[in-house]
């Protein structure tokens, strides 16, 4: 069974999951906050998603489907696990800044 033609280049959905990527990338290396911070890791993990999705239907396989599906499920547990963590760091420091908890070394 052969494809239909894309309606759209494959350049652009590229083009746009660089332009998440990067804005996560950034997004991590200049804030100082943790939940902006993960908001920017999630920020990557849907970039990735979008290129998987897009190879997939780009090459006529479900394997990037399926392993976006993995990916969205691995992130809905990430979510859990870190905003439990930063509430729980929030609730004996006080702050979510990255910078305050240079004291969980002691």
């Amino acid at each position: 069974m052969t494809m239909p033609p894309p309606l759209i280049p494959l350049a652009l959905p590229i083009a746009l999951s660089v332009l998440l990527f990067t804005t996560g990338v950034v997004g991590v290396m200049i804030r100082r906050n943790a939940i902006m911070m993960f908001m920017c890791v999630e920020l990557m993990l849907n970039a990735a998603n979008i290129l998987f999705i897009v190879f997939a239907r780009a090459y006529g396989q479900m394997d990037g489907q399926v392993f976006a599906f993995f990916t969205i499920t691995v992130a809905a547990a990430e979510v859990a696990v870190g905003l439990a963590l930063i509430l729980t760091i929030f609730r004996t420091r006080r702050s979510i800044e990255i910078d305050d908890l240079h004291e969980l070394k002691r």
